[in-house]
């Protein structure tokens, strides 16, 4: 793991407090202040509505990562021991590939500094929570009355394969309906980012692992659940994934904003994370043009694509140094292994059911920000290299002609939140030209102007949120799509 050198911090810190106190007016953080109208020492006593329970699901990086050997705090943590750096073992037997980390809390907020505020990650969601009444409780060991008016929060492993969080998911709900001994009692999910693909899964296709053909398993698990509140989940992908995947990402705020001292990724690192992968842009959503700015097919789901373009991090040469000599002679199998569930999880939830179900979904989401939503692969002419573009910048063509920089940025931006565009967000939820039939049927959508990280701080999703928890009950009856 990189660390920035410390002669550097002071121009670092004198960024960090412009991020921090200038772009609040902009929705890019959230300071977390005391409400001195707030009196934490005599609460309000709110009143049983007997709503049913709710749990929260956080996104990509939102929960707690804990070494279970020394109790250090691996993430998020601005001092942290050397041999945590997020980086998993590499096999192909993905469920196998652990280390010491397990999972903590979700991020309610984060201190960068003790000398500035706290930023508040799903702190605001939690309060607007307890303001309607909810209770929080510990899923794990709920109260005797956690069956209603209560809400639970569910940090998980973010860098596991999704399909097995999932999985565990459904496991913590089981346990938690036996204690509260309510066997059938059904959860309203409050889910953000990659934690909505999770809750999805598993509403989807229950306690399955994937396969080649989902399609007569879908709602397998819709027993559990009675709302879905989809808060800026990448439904298609994002393509900002692939850029992490080729050139490493930060872990604070967007991809490509690395604060001092915090940690971040390298494509080594990235390289390692099954969930990363599942992140991709689905099949047929992935835009790539060429040095004319024509659309080209790349499939980014066969490793020979990856081997043309330069994109495969164990075909460095500062692998060896990166890996043991056991995982690198793994890395090809690994990496072909991650890539097909990638494709088969992506699959699964495209995949289109010829029955209703009584899952309700709300999808919140951004529209105003422009978005990394396609990528330019052209020659460059003095080395004969591949060169792949993220970035809305000029670069010159084989003939020595340059591209400007707005030509670029009109073919690979699009609107969205910074990191999920709108046509993400709204994938598998409007009809397929193939089936006439959308994965499943999307009750409301709320557009909102916001950042990724931050959406489920936004005031009017919060509200939103809020009136689709206080909705009566959905009936399970199934009708057959007609």
């Amino acid at each position: 793991m990189s660390i920035i050198n410390s002669a550097k911090k002071p121009k670092y810190l004198l960024f960090l407090l412009l991020v921090l106190f200038s772009a609040e007016s902009a929705a890019d953080v959230v300071i977390e202040r005391k409400d001195p109208a707030k009196d934490e020492d005599n609460p309000v006593q709110q009143q049983k509505k007997g709503r049913l329970p709710v749990i929260i699901i956080p996104g990509l990086t939102g929960s707690e990562l804990i070494n279970q050997k020394t109790g250090e705090t691996a993430w998020f943590s601005i001092a942290r021991q050397k041999d945590d750096d997020l980086r998993l073992p590499v096999s192909p037997m993905i469920l196998n590939n652990r280390d010491d980390l397990v999972a903590g809390d979700i991020l309610r907020s984060i201190k960068v500094s003790r000398f500035l505020p706290g930023v508040r990650i799903y702190k605001g969601l939690i309060e607007s929570l307890e303001k309607d009444g909810y209770t929080e409780g510990k899923i794990d060991e709920p109260p005797v009355d956690g069956f209603e008016d209560t809400f639970y929060v569910f940090p998980y492993d973010w860098r596991r394969d999704n399909v097995e969080n999932a999985h565990l998911l459904l496991q913590k709900l089981d346990k938690l309906r036996a204690k509260v001994k309510r066997p059938k009692l059904r959860f309203n999910i409050v889910a953000h980012s990659m934690g909505g693909l999770i809750a999805r899964y598993a509403a989807m296709h229950g306690k399955r692992d994937l396969a080649d053909k989902m399609t007569g398993s879908a709602w397998k698990g819709e027993g559990y659940f009675n709302n879905l509140s989809l808060v800026g989940v990448p439904n298609g992908g994002s393509l900002l994934v692939l850029d992490s995947l080729l050139n490493g990402m930060s872990l604070l705020g967007s991809f490509k904003v690395n604060i001092p001292f915090v940690m971040d990724l390298t494509k080594y690192d990235v390289f390692t994370i099954p969930s990363i992968y599942q992140l991709l842009p689905h099949e047929g959503l992935l835009r790539v043009y060429d040095e004319n700015l024509k659309e080209i097919d790349v499939d980014i789901y066969n490793s020979e694509t990856w081997k043309k373009y330069g994109w495969l991090a164990y075909g460095s040469k500062e692998f060896g140094n990166e890996f043991s000599a056991k995982e690198a002679t793994l890395a090809e199998e690994y990496f072909q292994t991650v890539l097909r569930r990638a494709k088969l999880f992506q699959s699964a939830l495209n995949s289109s059911s010829n029955q209703n179900t009584s899952v309700r979904i709300y999808n919140f989401g951004a529209e105003c920000i422009p978005t990394v939503d396609g990528m330019v692969i052209y020659k460059e002419s003095k080395t004969d290299n591949w060169k792949t573009l993220f970035l809305a910048e000029s670069f010159k063509k084989s003939d020595g002609t340059t591209v400007s920089k707005k030509r670029v940025e009109e073919v690979n931006r699009s609107p969205g939140d910074g990191q999920v565009s709108q046509g993400s967000l709204n994938h598998s939820f409007t009809k397929t030209r193939k089936t006439n039939q959308s994965t499943a049927d999307v009750k409301e959508l709320t557009i909102v102007c916001g950042y990724h990280s931050l959406l489920v701080e936004h005031n009017e999703i919060q509200k939103g949120i809020m009136r689709v928890l206080n909705l009566p009950p959905n009936h399970r009856k199934r009708r057959p799509i007609r």
